[in-house]
């Protein structure tokens, strides 16, 4: 049993990319296809597909990378609230990610979001993790 499903998110995102994978599956929860829903659409993956199975559900996800350099457009993921030492933080003190070129995904009481768009909101909440 895994017991930190997205820590294994990210690093099964982060082996994939470090192996130059173009598609990577991953084992599904509301909370990971939130996460993947924000990669999408901030442009970190190139698409993804929820998959229904009898026992688990899965997400498949295309990794996107640069055309000319083949070079990964994800160059770090990194974890930051852990089961064991949860990171919250206020609208006012939420971190920005190499000025702003990077993103962290916050846990919300609105639901998944961006920095960017908790600041918008002016809320704040758990910083799950950074992505630039």
């Amino acid at each position: 049993m895994n017991t930190d499903p997205i820590a294994d998110y990210l690093t099964r995102l982060r082996n994939a990319v470090r192996a130059n994978h173009r598609v990577v599956e991953i084992p599904a929860s509301n909370l990971k296809k939130e996460i993947t829903k924000i990669l999408f659409d901030q442009g970190y993956i190139l698409s993804y597909k929820f998959e229904e199975r009898d026992a688990q559900d899965n997400i498949k996800i295309a990794l996107k990378y640069d055309r000319e350099t083949k070079e990964s457009v994800i160059k770090d993921i990194q974890r930051l609230s852990k089961p064991g030492l949860r990171k919250y933080s206020s609208s006012k003190e939420l971190p920005r990610i190499l000025n702003g070129l990077g993103i962290a995904i916050i846990s919300t009481s609105m639901g998944v979001m961006t920095d960017k768009q908790a600041r918008r909101e002016n809320v704040g909440g758990e910083v799950l993790c950074y992505v630039y």
